[in-house]
C-alpha cells in the first residue's frame, strides 16, 4: 500500500506547475486581453501587492449573442487555486468589469486582491477567466468563490482566459 501512496504523491507533484485546466469547462471562444500585459507575460507591479494593488484593465470580445450575463474569476493555480477576484452578473455587452457584482476572494475580502506570492517563490501564474452565462447568477454581493464557481458551472456557455505571471523578491 505504501508504494501506491508514493505513486499518488508523485503523480500529484508532476501535475503541479503545468498548464492548468480551466476552473469551469466551457467552449473557449472568448478572447480576453489587457492593456497592462500580454498573454503569458509578467503582470506589472502596480496591479500586485508590491504596488498599488489595483485591478488591471481587462477587455474581451466574441461573447456569444445568447449570453445573458458574464462572470470573471481570477485564480492562482500555483497556490492551489487561490482566488484573487470574483465578479459576476456583468452585462453581456460589457467590455470591462464595470457593472458587475463582486464576490469574496480567498483573502476574505470583497473585490480584487492582487497577485502576492511568497517572496522567493518562482513566478506564479494568474488566470483571468471570463465566462458567458445562460442566465444571471442568483447570488449576493460577497458570495464565496466556490458558490460562484458552482453557479458558473451550471450556466457557462463559453469562456476565455488570459494568463499573466508575477514573482516577488
Amino acid at each position: 500500500m505504501r508504494p501506491l501512496v508514493v505513486a499518488f504523491l508523485l503523480l500529484a507533484l508532476v501535475g503541479c506547475g503545468g498548464e492548468e485546466e480551466p476552473a469551469v469547462d466551457a467552449p473557449p471562444s472568448i478572447e480576453v486581453t489587457s492593456q497592462a500585459f500580454e498573454a503569458g507575460a509578467a503582470i506589472p507591479a502596480k496591479y500586485t501587492c508590491s504596488g498599488d494593488d489595483v485591478a488591471p484593465p481587462l477587455a474581451w470580445q466574441d461573447v456569444p449573442g445568447e449570453a445573458k450575463a458574464l462572470a470573471l474569476l481570477m485564480d492562482d493555480p500555483d497556490a492551489g487555486g487561490y482566488t484573487h477576484w470574483v465578479v459576476f452578473n456583468l452585462p453581456p455587452t460589457a467590455t470591462g468589469v464595470d457593472g458587475g457584482v463582486e464576490g469574496e476572494n480567498s483573502f476574505g475580502d470583497v473585490g480584487y486582491g492582487g497577485p502576492c506570492p511568497p517572496e522567493g517563490d518562482k513566478a506564479h501564474r494568474y488566470v483571468f477567466a471570463v465566462y458567458a452565462l445562460r442566465e444571471e447568477l442568483d447570488l449576493e454581493k460577497g458570495a464565496k468563490p466556490d458558490a460562484v464557481r458552482d453557479a458558473i458551472a451550471d450556466q457557462a456557455i463559453a469562456r476565455g482566459r488570459l494568463i499573466g505571471t508575477f514573482k516577488r523578491g
